[in-house]
């Protein structure tokens, strides 16, 4: 009977640990701030993705923050280049919108995430122009971090010309109940 209830202690203790990296709602609006001047870098490199996997087609979720993408496009000082929404593990997925054309996309990047205390986010993004052939002739890039991202919250990443408005959320199982006290006793 001791022995079941060491555990039943220990599997409390460590079951939070376990939920840390889960699945999470994530949900992007990437805007084009018109009144910074466009700062173009050298072409979306060939591997992209850097090796993310794309979202799943059945991953993909209906964008909630509608309000908001209406906002930013109802104002002449941004132009939204993306908004969408879709659940995944942690870790990176590659994100990609358009008609691909010689293995590049009008936006293509990934997102990065992992939990600690705080959501941690890395994205990389490009918001590419293609001449009339297909190719890529000139990028923008979005690079920006934020390792303080709360869960649920909205979450403001600025690149200079190119932002990114995101949400993440965990889907965490809701937290197991005490263990009772007859359990605990000694």
């Amino acid at each position: 009977m001791r022995a079941l209830r060491s555990l039943t202690l220990l599997l409390a203790l460590i079951a939070p640990a376990a939920f840390a990296d889960g699945i999470y709602q994530v949900e992007m609006i990437l805007v084009r701030q018109n009144a910074v001047p466009a700062i173009t870098s050298q072409s979306a490199p060939e591997d992209w993705s850097n090796g993310a996997q794309a979202i799943a087609e059945g991953d993909l979720r209906q964008p909630a923050m509608t309000d908001e993408a209406s906002k930013l496009s109802a104002d002449n000082q941004y132009t939204v280049l993306l908004h969408k929404a879709w659940k995944q593990d942690a870790g990176a997925v590659a994100i990609s919108d358009g008609q691909k054309q010689f293995g590049h996309f009008p936006i293509e990047g990934n997102l990065n995430l992992k939990e600690d205390r705080f959501i941690s986010v890395e994205a990389s993004l490009w918001v590419n122009q293609f001449d009339g052939n297909g190719t890529v002739i000139q990028s923008e890039q979005l690079k920006q971090s934020n390792s303080t991202v709360k869960n649920g919250e909205l979450t403001f990443l600025d690149g200079g010309h190119l932002a990114l408005l995101l949400k993440v959320t965990a889907n965490r199982p809701a937290s197991s109940p005490a263990p009772a006290p007859e359990l605990m006793e000694q």
